[in-house]
């Protein structure tokens, strides 16, 4: 194959699941029910915190960042991989490709610190619970989000960088169902020597400080924790950070077995099967750990139905009652005449 650089890659074809063939459709409808019932979870998680004052603390601040940030991860990718499978639309533009590499790593990378903070406040909750009003305030909670979003969004700069001005001569087809930084590195003829030692140097200071910092938070919180007197308030307040320790361990589970695994066992539908659970189950699961495992968020949820469902029944009685009032008064005329 004759050598061609990058500028003249002008697209990229995303192979998806080509190796399964007769499972097109059903993967179609798979990740479509996936991506909708993520957007109405996280959405409605978004609505009710933002409309309810009760839910105006901290804890709640961080989940509808993460849930705006699970929004991103689906819209990113499920899309297009929805295009592929059922339109066979499987091109992807050059820029198209290295835009969506850069938002996919930067929304992981504030997912990771988003959890982080998270953690901290989960800490000051149960470590320091008398000085957590003044610990915890508005100003440190807007800090630590804008911390997270600006490092997340600034850490794969380099590594876009260097990618996109690549020369790409052994292929232009991904074998993946998005544009991953490891299955475009396979294609590169350019070298890869100058990525992998920004990696080694970009990735205990900047993917495993959070996890560090996240495996202390909670080291604190148990050590607390057992030093409470009655089961039942240990119980109480396990529970409080419960479903974040849930996500963490989701996240940092999938994620190091996409990412920090043995070369010897990489395999590129293994690579595959848990990037669907890292991108796709993970913003659906998350709306449903916080809903389901924490009572005040559930509460309020489930009034939040209740009202719904009553203004919508009250609308189609009066909707009903104006149809059949309207008919009968019609009826009454024309037996009068």
């Amino acid at each position: 194959m004759e050598k061609t650089n990058h500028s003249e890659v002008t697209e990229f074809i995303i192979l998806g699941f080509f190796e399964l063939p007769e499972m097109q459709f059903l993967l179609f409808l798979v990740f479509l029910i996936i991506y909708l019932i993520s957007l109405t979870g996280n959405i409605l998680i978004i609505i009710t915190v933002c409309s309810d004052s009760h839910l105006h603390s901290p804890m709640f601040f961080f989940l509808t960042n993460l849930s705006f940030l699970e929004i991103c991860y689906v819209t990113l990718t499920v899309p297009k991989l929805l295009a592929v499978l059922i339109a066979q639309n499987k091109i992807i533009s050059f820029m198209q490709c290295m835009t969506q590499m850069y938002l996919f790593f930067a929304c992981t990378d504030t997912e990771a610190y988003l959890l982080t903070a998270m953690a901290y406040d989960r800490y000051v909750a149960i470590c320091k619970p008398l000085h957590y009003t003044i610990i915890m305030n508005k100003k440190v909670c807007f800090i630590l989000a804008i911390v997270s979003w600006t490092i997340s969004f600034l850490n794969p700069l380099p590594h876009v960088i260097l990618i996109s001005q690549s020369s790409f001569c052994r292929s232009n087809e991904i074998n993946h169902f998005f544009c991953d930084m490891t299955a475009l590195m396979t294609l590169s003829c350019s070298g890869t020597s100058v990525i992998e030692t920004i990696n080694y140097i970009e990735g205990p200071l900047f993917g495993f400080t959070p996890f560090i910092l996240t495996i202390i938070s909670y080291v604190y919180i148990i050590s607390a924790v057992l030093k409470l007197g009655p089961a039942k308030e240990r119980q109480k307040a396990f529970s409080t950070c419960s479903s974040h320790l849930t996500v963490v361990l989701l996240f940092y589970g999938t994620s190091f077995g996409v990412y920090v695994r043995p070369q010897s066992v990489y395999s590129m539908g293994l690579n595959k099967l848990l990037t669907v659970v890292y991108i796709a189950a993970i913003p659906l699961l998350n709306p449903l750990i916080y809903s389901l495992r924490n009572k005040e968020l559930k509460g309020v949820l489930w009034k939040a139905i209740r009202r719904a469902k009553n203004y919508f029944s009250s609308r189609i009685n009066k909707m009903l009652h104006t149809v059949f009032d309207g008919d009968i008064l019609t009826i009454n005329k024309q037996g009068g005449r």
